[in-house]
């Protein structure tokens, strides 16, 4: 068997209260098994609150790989206790967005994702981190947190992303454009900025947005889309949807090992889709954190 390997057994910790998890969690067993990994334990939670402890408890017996089911925000809240251990995070992408999913290459349905639990083979990735809490993939301000806070559940559990944009033409009038700060240790960047990100990854809201993103470069990416204009804001969505070549003027990056970011007003921040900071904030990055596993054709 090659070093770089997947582990054949695994324990499912799947959210069953994700966008997908209630119906995903048989199939999920059913296909596991029948591509030749042998569950230790598996567990579906139905209360979110339960995902982490329950992780915990696998991470303490040592599991040699834990597959997490569920959307961004369950697999950013977990994969902090996978630091300093050789266990594999593997994930069942269940959310609405799925954008680590998509920054690893991994299929967002139950099928593309058993088949590189099974034949792909682990890789080590950086994580983000704000203030100590570490991400996977990607963290914003500006509209983004906005919808994060006020969305209903069951808006985003029926209705997916189309919910998701039918709620931020909602709360768009609220919204303002602010003043963003970066400073980069040896430079004081400032800019107007309806939107920002903070990524570890090239993918937010399940589009491809911060391409220069590297899982494996050590280096944290803030991406801000400059102006003080919603139409603004809602093309460079549109340009970079469509790849245009116009996309790249329509935003501003900083790169770096840590950056410091400050806002006027202050913003509150979601990470991988969960509302969990507020500026100013000391972004990082913990390089080579963790095992996880990804398909053999993206992994360096």
């Amino acid at each position: 068997m090659p070093n770089d390997a997947l582990p054949k057994q695994a324990v499912l910790v799947v959210n069953a209260l994700s966008r997908n998890g209630a119906d995903a969690f048989e199939r999920a067993k059913q296909l596991l098994g029948e591509r030749g990994v042998e569950l230790i334990g598996a567990h579906a939670v139905t209360e979110p609150e339960e995902m982490r402890p329950t992780v915990k408890r696998a991470l303490a017996d040592k599991a040699p790989m834990i597959i997490v089911g569920g959307g961004d925000g369950s697999l950013s809240s977990t994969i902090d206790d996978f630091l300093g251990t050789q266990t594999v995070f593997a994930l069942l992408p269940l959310g609405t967005a799925n954008s680590f999913a998509k920054t690893l290459g991994i299929g967002t349905d139950i099928e593309a994702a058993v088949e590189v639990i099974a034949t792909g083979q682990k890789m080590r990735i950086d994580l983000g981190a704000i203030d100590g809490d570490y991400f996977a993939n990607a963290a914003a301000m500006g509209l983004s947190p906005m919808i994060a806070e006020t969305v209903p559940h069951n808006l985003k559990r029926y209705l997916g992303m189309v919910g998701y944009m039918l709620w931020a033409a909602r709360v768009a009038f609220k919204f303002r454009p602010f003043r963003l700060h970066v400073d980069d240790g040896t430079t004081l960047h400032k800019t107007w900025a309806t939107e920002a990100r903070i990524a570890n990854g090239t993918h937010h809201g399940g589009v491809e947005l911060v391409e220069s993103a590297d899982l494996q470069s050590g280096e944290i990416v803030v991406q801000a889309v400059t102006g003080r204009s919603l139409f603004g804001l809602a093309w460079s969505w549109f340009a970079t949807l469509l790849k245009l070549r116009s996309r790249h003027g329509t935003v501003c990056e900083y790169h770096g090992r840590e950056l410091k970011v400050i806002t006027r007003p202050k913003q509150k921040i979601s990470i991988d889709g969960e509302l969990s900071a507020q500026t100013p904030v000391i972004v990082t990055v913990a390089r080579a954190a963790v095992w996880v596993a990804a398909p053999r054709e993206t992994a360096a």
